[in-house]
């Protein structure tokens, strides 16, 4: 499956850039965590934070936090903004660079590991965002994951969506204990192929009514503390069926993710 030919100029729009300190800290964690396996076993343990903003903050949180799982990770911020790169250029450093670009991921010929693009397809239009998501996974790199997200101002609520080369694989939606009164609150933080399918008789609408219900239903053991509440919830749903692909590990972190085939779009 080669990958198309890259475009004469970056692709994508210019986003408007906002970014914080540890806003990507949730996703981080699960790159590090159950996906890190994808590093270890890499060739070439190439990442790219698409997107990245006004501020290289992720690109450089990032870095820092995958060398964890492998010291020769290499993390390229990829910004279509040529200033944003060149505020960005003080901070790289081996192993951390920044370069212009867009969705075509100008890494001379190199397939990435993972790419990360939060907050970025959010501000396109719901037509445009299956295009660009086959753009990036043609690029990656056998066994390579991608990566589309979205999370408030500071990182309490995220979702992101994973996909592989042959397309997209889950959601997960990750929460901080105390940041929400209903696990659906995050429903405007979905990604931009889901955002607009919370409606009735669409899958993911269906799994945020079971993830509140189940929330609900918990609530005797609130007394405990939100995390048994959370964790419950999660088992809950569990044995109603639904596909969940991690377990209590994940949960107690405020994480849950489902199967993509639960939550597509109709």
């Amino acid at each position: 499956m080669p990958p198309r030919p890259r475009p004469p100029r970056p692709l994508g729009a210019i986003t408007r850039g906002t970014t914080n300190p540890n806003r990507l800290r949730r996703t981080d964690r699960w790159l590090a965590g159950p996906q890190g396996y994808r590093l270890r076993r890499a060739a070439d343990p190439l990442v790219v934070d698409l997107g990245y903003g006004a501020a290289p903050v992720t690109a450089v949180e990032m870095f820092t936090r995958l060398r964890s799982v492998r010291d020769d990770v290499e993390v390229v911020g990829i910004e279509i903004n040529p200033a944003r790169v060149a505020a960005a250029d003080p901070l790289a450093v081996p192993g951390l660079s920044f370069r212009q670009g867009g969705f075509e991921l100008p890494l001379d010929g190199r397939r990435p590991t993972v790419v990360r693009a939060f907050n970025v397809l959010r501000q396109y239009a719901e037509d445009e965002y299956a295009a660009y998501w086959d753009e990036v996974r043609l690029r990656l790199a056998p066994g390579g994951l991608f990566i589309d997200g979205t999370c408030d101002e500071i990182g309490r609520r995220s979702t992101w969506i994973s996909l592989t080369r042959e397309g997209p694989v889950s959601l997960s939606i990750s929460l901080r204990f105390g940041a929400f009164v209903l696990p659906s609150d995050v429903a405007e933080r979905l990604p931009k192929a889901l955002i607009h399918r919370n409606v009735d008789g669409e899958r993911v609408h269906g799994y945020l009514r079971a993830l509140d219900r189940a929330w609900l239903d918990a609530a005797p053991l609130a007394p405990f503390g939100n995390r048994q509440r959370w964790l419950a919830t999660c088992s809950a749903l569990r044995a109603d069926g639904w596909p969940l692909l991690d377990g209590p590990a994940r949960w107690r972190l405020g994480e849950i993710t489902v199967g993509w085939d639960a939550v597509r779009p109709g």
